[in-house]
């Protein structure tokens, strides 16, 4: 019976994962209505970064290793073509390897009005 006590959150950061969906379709692109979402870009370089709210991305070019916080060896790699959802909370160092450009969109921005 103790094993069901296991979503105590000791290790919270293990839930919180990076998702990367590859080389999404135009029509999956065009849904998200993407091409209106703010761009914003960055140089090669390291950059410690915490998300206060669920972002969702879409590079147009560069190359990301994303360390959670705390980690030197667990990574996710993510680049050009990428859709990549981060979850609220998450502290990482994004280690730049070339050059981002991205478009995000933050969760919050998302009003609760959208029907479709």
């Amino acid at each position: 019976m103790a094993e069901d006590n296991n979503n105590n959150n000791s290790n919270s950061n293990n839930n919180l994962r990076i998702t990367i969906e590859r080389n999404p379709s135009q029509s999956r692109l065009s849904e998200l209505n993407i091409k209106c979402w703010p761009k914003w870009g960055c140089s090669p370089g390291k950059y410690q970064l915490k998300f206060d709210a669920e972002e969702t991305c879409y590079l147009l070019k560069g190359k990301v290793k994303a360390y959670p916080k705390g980690s030197s060896s667990d990574f996710v790699e993510f680049g050009a073509g990428d859709l990549v959802t981060i979850p609220k909370g998450l502290s990482c160092t994004w280690d730049v390897s070339v050059a981002v450009d991205k478009y995000y969109k933050f969760e919050s921005d998302y009003s609760s009005s959208s029907s479709s």
